[in-house]
């Protein structure tokens, strides 16, 4: 497993679309696979998006789960955590394709 956390500048919905655009561009064997979309009290927004990709080096898939909330003042947390990519039976031995996934959702939000 590998996370990421941090606050992004700007509007949810044109950060979830370049996150979208750059992630299924990334890598032919990405695939995005749902979403969520929660309306929170108060007029926030939660979007949570999944997607999962080919791991060349654990020869598997890994996941990717996107939460995006708006905050208020132009701020949107973002939450990142890679899920997957290893065939051991009791601990994992092979997270390269995990931290490779979430390596390309950091190419794309530095385009942010």
């Amino acid at each position: 497993m590998a996370k990421l956390e941090k606050t992004l500048q700007g509007n949810l919905e044109q950060i979830a679309a370049k996150i979208h655009e750059g992630i299924s561009g990334m890598s032919s064997s990405a695939s995005f696979e749902d979403e969520s979309i929660l309306h929170l009290p108060g007029g926030g927004t939660a979007r949570h998006m999944v997607y999962e990709r080919y791991s060349i080096m654990g020869g598997n898939r890994v996941s990717l789960s996107i939460m995006l909330v708006d905050t208020g003042n132009g701020n949107v947390s973002l939450s990142a955590i890679t899920s997957g990519g290893s065939q051991a039976m009791f601990f994992k031995i092979n997270t390269i394709g995990e931290e490779s996934f979430l390596n390309s959702l950091e190419e794309v939000l530095r385009e942010l």
